[in-house]
């Protein structure tokens, strides 16, 4: 057996789990890691909750394991969309995005243009929702300091070209909301000034778990607005000081961080490294080749990109309209999860997925197709 298939083998979602991209069902060595962690806390027995106070700075090794960026770094977030909002708020000037965008960065950057008025959202003009180097080159401006992207589009699953967009875009900040494909995506976050992700996806963490990533550049272009006594500088011996943020990405958090959910996030972080970034994602490139297969075979729609360079584990299908309602309770009837937007029917597997779940969702076409002829 290979270490993805042991890696596969420690879930145990069941068949017809194809919405990754919502939620990714939990597996064994995190579901340990919590019931570890808990019962330290519940007996807490002398000199047991130092294993806890360890937890920040395994969490932060495990990021930076995937990311390449520095421990000191990375910190703690609850998720995405508070990682997002930090780095929005300490932004001064002009920020270029979609407004396809997932709405954790869309609405981080309005949010900070209405309160703060120091951000400026520039809004993209985009192929479809596809934020491209080639679209970004002509709309940049002199005033724009920062480009907001995802790493995977939520709605079109199209995977982005950080090392291309980092070419047009020069030395301004590239923020990156990589929730859609951390862990399954061996990407190059090292062209990135920041990076921040949930762990409730592809991580396969459980929610109230995630990090923001900075660079030296973005440490010292961006404000730490929203700040606390835990991203202070020093040791905190007098209460009675209100003291400086601290430097780099420690400023970035308000209090204490839950240690239980950053040892659930490290514990599935540390797993994945294991395996290897690389292998996950071939097994679910295979995985995404079939689904699309099997849609080809009873002839619906494909919107996202079938160019494995441009994809990671995300199908969109685009059924005609009045053919919406017809595939989607196919899906349900066959006891298959997927997410229905806009129109739209996302399908996302891991590497978990299995030839009974890829049954199922063959069943499902087939029904479908069977439903639209008659």
């Amino acid at each position: 057996m290979t270490a993805v298939d042991e890696y596969a083998a420690s879930f145990s979602e069941e068949p017809g789990y194809l919405d990754f991209a919502r939620v990714g069902p939990i597996g064994g060595i995190v579901q340990a890691e919590q019931q570890g962690q808990q019962a330290l806390l519940s007996r807490a027995r002398f000199g047991s909750l130092d294993s806890l106070d360890s937890q920040d700075e395994r969490m932060r090794d495990a990021v930076s394991e995937l990311t390449g960026f520095p421990s000191d770094q990375v910190v703690f977030q609850t998720s995405t969309g508070q990682g997002l909002m930090h780095a929005m708020f300490g932004l001064t000037g002009g920020v270029a995005l979609s407004p396809a965008e997932y709405p954790s960065v869309t609405y981080a950057a309005q949010r900070a243009s209405e309160s703060l008025g120091v951000v400026t959202p520039l809004w993209l003009e985009t192929d479809h929702g596809r934020v491209t180097p080639g679209n970004l080159r002509e709309q940049l401006t002199s005033t724009t300091v920062a480009v907001a992207v995802s790493l995977v589009d939520s709605r079109t699953g199209y995977l982005a070209d950080l090392e291309g967009i980092r070419q047009v875009i020069g030395d301004r900040l590239l923020i990156v909301d990589a929730v859609q494909g951390f862990g399954v995506v061996d990407a190059p976050y090292e062209v990135a000034d920041v990076v921040v992700s949930g762990g409730q996806k592809w991580v396969r963490a459980g929610w109230g778990c995630g990090f923001m990533a900075l660079s030296d550049r973005a440490s010292d272009q961006l404000v730490p607005v929203w700040s606390g006594a835990d991203g202070s500088e020093g040791d905190g011996e007098s209460l009675d000081v209100v003291r400086p943020p601290a430097r780099g990405a420690a400023a970035f958090t308000v209090s204490n961080p839950d240690p239980i959910a950053e040892a659930r996030f490290a514990a599935a972080l540390e797993q994945i490294a294991v395996v290897g970034v690389s292998d996950i994602r071939q097994r679910i490139s295979g995985t995404v080749s079939q689904i699309i297969d099997i849609a080809d075979e009873f002839v619906i729609p494909v919107g996202s990109s079938r160019d494995e360079t441009e994809r990671a584990g995300i199908v969109v299908l685009q059924p005609a309209p009045d053919q919406l309602t017809v595939l989607v309770a196919s899906l349900h009837n066959h006891g298959v999860t997927v997410t229905t937007r806009e129109g739209t029917v996302r399908v996302s597997a891991h590497a978990s997925t299995n030839g009974e779940t890829l049954d199922m969702l063959r069943a499902a076409f087939l029904s479908f197709a069977t439903l639209s002829q008659g």
